[in-house]
């Protein structure tokens, strides 16, 4: 027996054959979404890479991102206490809800003093890890191919001193937003700071996962 007939072996499937699975960020720890997988789902899913579950109402399998290309690329796999329950840890390539939400949990309640209230939330869907490394990944293309008429190209182009003295612009663009306190400014100007940031990143091959490590690493 190898490995994957040992782990679904030990799975506990219901009577209909299916297993609640948790689908969590791999980067953020957000939980995206809840869904069921049977065992051919799961095979799949394993085999694959890519989140694959079966559809109660359709009584089909379903990829999910085969219709959006919101694919969930699985990273870790977790099978709780009681062996009914799966959790993955995925590296999703846009949002996980139908309704274009990152999560599908994106209606919170506050429970205070027996008072349910809900509560607004304002996802930054866009300026998530995920789309920051879609862009630099964007400019990492830019970087090798060189496009004619591209600014990130110029940039490339005139190497470190131009891009350290677009830092140091856009930097004093963010101080002045605030002290403007324009808030659509702000955003507006930070915007142009990370684009450089990302730029000066890419040109000494450091990823905004190694960024995202670092400041973890100081928060432990």
């Amino acid at each position: 027996m190898d490995k994957l007939e040992e782990i679904i072996e030990e799975i506990k499937f219901d009577e209909r054959g299916l297993i609640p699975t948790v689908i969590q960020d791999y980067i953020s720890g957000q939980v995206l979404m809840v869904a069921y997988m049977n065992r051919e789902s799961l095979t799949r899913t394993i085999k694959e890479g890519r989140a694959c579950f079966w559809s109660r109402s359709r009584q089909e399998l379903w990829t999910k991102g085969e219709t959006s290309g919101n694919y969930q690329l699985v990273e870790e796999m977790s099978i709780d206490c009681d062996s009914d329950t799966l959790l993955f840890k995925v590296k999703s390539a846009g949002p996980a809800c139908h309704t274009g939400h990152t999560s599908c949990f994106y209606r919170d309640y506050s429970l205070t003093e027996g008072k349910i209230q809900q509560k607004s939330r304002q996802e930054d869907t866009y300026l998530n890890y995920i789309f920051l490394k879609q862009l630099y990944d964007i400019i990492l293309d830019r970087q090798e191919k060189m496009p004619e008429g591209s600014y990130t190209t110029y940039l490339f182009t005139e190497g470190i001193d131009k891009v350290a003295k677009k830092m140091g612009e856009e930097t004093a663009e963010v101080i002045i937003a605030a002290k403007n306190e324009n808030r659509n400014e702000i955003t507006y100007e930070t915007a142009d700071l990370i684009y450089h940031l990302l730029v000066l990143l890419a040109l000494y091959q450091i990823t905004p996962g190694e960024i995202i490590a670092e400041l973890e690493s100081r928060h432990k």
